[in-house]
């Protein structure tokens, strides 16, 4: 065997072994086509195959981040990247103290900060709609959003207090096999701030996406789905250095296409 056979077996080894230990924690969900809050038949989204995690982001899982990469130490951190809040409740650099859990989701997180996490990770964050996409679905139902117990769930939490103290795996295992898309933090989206203002489509070009989503109500698809409106209308309101103490993060990967 030539050398140069040799060396693309080391490398497409290499890339394997990482891919493998990079979704490990992941749990697969096959694409497909949903309308989203803002859109029509006209508007529907197609998603691709991804992985997602099954859990959001531990304080464990960024402690061991932070060790690794320094520059996203609480003390440390550009204040460009990261407001006053960023990990408020750590007790320093590397700890997160006694008031909080190892496997409770880390949050008081930015954007960069959950973007360049999941890029250590050779993962992504998921983008609004393949998020949105795997939120919809219920126990046993992959678009469960015309069932009224399931988004009178979604509601109940919004007003649960506290919610952000318990441990990642304490609400509802979905259709997809992913836990706590709803029950127990906000989580950061690729383009959280892609969400429509104005106009018949999210996409467009003239949105302002400093406004709420609210006051495009009209232009929504199902005007009941209140609990939509309200994860629009939070990401609507958010910059990428903001840091919030409900606002946690998951990542996602493309699967690759055979």
């Amino acid at each position: 065997m030539s050398s140069f056979f040799k060396i693309m077996i080391v490398l497409l080894a290499a890339l394997t072994f990482h891919t493998i230990r990079s979704q490990e924690g992941m749990v697969q969900i096959k694409g497909g086509t949903y309308i989203p809050l803002y859109g029509v038949d006209s508007t529907a989204v197609t998603i691709a195959d991804l992985s997602m995690d099954v859990y959001p982001v531990t304080n464990a899982d960024y402690l061991e981040f932070v060790r690794e990469f320094p520059e996203w130490q609480k003390n440390k951190v550009i204040r460009l990247f990261a407001d006053g809040n960023y990990l408020v409740d750590w007790e320093g650099d590397l700890s997160y103290g006694k008031m909080l859990a190892a496997e409770g989701p880390v949050t008081s997180v930015s954007w960069f900060a959950a973007k360049n996490y999941c890029e250590c990770q050779g993962k992504r964050l998921p983008t609004i709609d393949e998020w949105e996409y795997a939120a919809m679905a219920d126990e046993t139902t992959a678009d469960a959003r015309k069932k009224e117990s399931y988004n009178q769930s979604i509601l109940d939490w919004y007003e649960a207090p506290k919610s952000l103290k318990k441990k990642v795996g304490s609400t509802f295992k979905n259709y997809w096999g992913v836990y706590d898309l709803h029950g127990l933090v906000w989580e950061w989206t690729m383009d959280f701030n892609a969400v429509l203002i104005s106009g018949e489509s999210r996409k467009d070009v003239d949105k302002d996406s400093n406004l709420f989503c609210g006051s495009a109500a009209v232009g929504a698809s199902d005007l009941m789905n209140y609990a939509a409106f309200m994860r629009y209308a939070f990401r609507g309101s958010m910059k990428a250095n903001y840091a919030v103490k409900n606002l946690g993060f998951r990542c996602a990967m493309d699967v690759p296409q055979i």
